[in-house]
């Protein structure tokens, strides 16, 4: 048995209960995930992954050709585990790990985006009244100066897309390699939570985090600010993606899903606040407060699309880090992570 996941299917929920179903625990499935015959579909409990909560609570899988199985995991790593099992057909996470399972010969491809530009580089607020962005190492090096240790970036692990974020901004855009400046380090504390808790706790003192992590700091009173954000220095820049099968694209359920897909993106952008109520249903109000995620609607790190052309760019420099930091055996190219023609063929 395994816990890596949280399994119901959609229809059949609804024809025991008539209502929404409450996630369970489920066994391990078999060698093979849905095909054409039913949908798979992994995701994580993690905002930028808006457009399921949406699919889910508006009944917009229920609009496919096939049945879906929804399974929630906790973790990307988790879901490329699951991918290489052949357990899932689609995968809602992170561009990086959709990188790792194409790397390993899965045929898979990512045919949209789920969200842009959604990470914000947080310091303390000592630091913030330091911050001269016109001179980032003198101001990295007068915190080192007066608290008499390095500046500590606490975010996910080492090769996620917040950890890779931020080493992009440091090294390309500042010009400060971390692995050898004397007054900037990085830490790798796990996941949305520990990264929380760490900035809670002044364990460290700045992030690179997504929502609804600076709504939370913001309630709770926490003394820390946005020193930057990746709009302002990566336009397009990727996060959460949509990776597919390669059976399933070739079939009507791959663009279906686009499509609903695309759906919910537009019913986001037009009834923000029940999105966010949605998100707060799936995710677990104890976790995600429905307040804290209508806030967190109006961060500028919320911007929900589909379209996976917008996050090319963005790609192409996460590909040459992910590959530098030896999450994948090669750099992948934009024609080996894209397929562009279920989104191109919507109408």
């Amino acid at each position: 048995m395994s816990d890596r996941y949280r399994s119901f299917s959609r229809r059949d929920a609804l024809k025991a209960t008539g209502a929404a179903a409450t996630f369970g625990l489920a066994g391990c499935l078999g060698g093979s995930g849905g095909g054409t015959d039913d949908l798979t579909v992994a995701y994580m409990p993690i905002y930028p992954d808006m457009q399921y909560f949406v699919m889910e609570e508006e009944g917009y899988l229920d609009e496919l050709p096939v049945p879906v199985d929804a399974k929630e995991f906790s973790s990307g790593p988790d879901i490329v585990q699951a991918y290489a099992s052949g357990e899932i057909d689609v995968a809602m996470f992170g561009i990086v790990p959709a990188m790792i399972v194409i790397d390993r010969g899965i045929a898979a491809q990512v045919v949209a985006a789920n969200i842009q530009e959604p990470m914000g580089i947080l310091g303390h607020e000592e630091f913030a009244a330091m911050w001269d962005p016109e001179s980032p190492a003198d101001s990295f090096a007068q915190w080192a100066d007066e608290k008499g240790r390095p500046f500590e970036f606490g975010t996910f692990p080492e090769g996620s897309v917040p950890d890779i974020l931020l080493r992009y901004w440091l090294s390309d855009e500042l010009g400060i390699d971390p692995a050898s400046n004397d007054h900037v380090e990085i830490t790798g504390l796990g996941g949305a939570n520990a990264v929380f808790q760490g900035l809670a706790n002044d364990e460290v003192d700045g992030t690179s985090i997504m929502e609804p992590v600076p709504t939370k700091i913001r309630n709770d009173g926490l003394p820390y600010e946005f020193v930057a954000t990746s709009g302002e220095f990566m336009p397009g820049q990727p996060a959460a993606v949509t990776l597919m099968s390669d059976d399933v694209r070739d079939g009507d359920a791959g663009a279906a899903f686009v499509r609903e897909h695309q759906r919910a993106t537009e019913f986001v952008r037009s009834n923000r606040d029940t999105a966010a109520e949605h998100a707060s249903s799936v995710i677990g109000e104890s976790s995600l407060a429905p307040a804290a995620a209508k806030q967190a609607m109006e961060s500028p790190l919320s911007n929900f699309v589909t379209d996976p052309h917008v996050i090319e760019d963005g790609t192409e420099v996460f590909a040459s880090y992910a590959a530098d930091l030896g999450k994948t055996d090669a750099e992948l190219g934009i024609d080996q992570i894209f397929d562009y023609s279920l989104y191109d063929g919507l109408e």
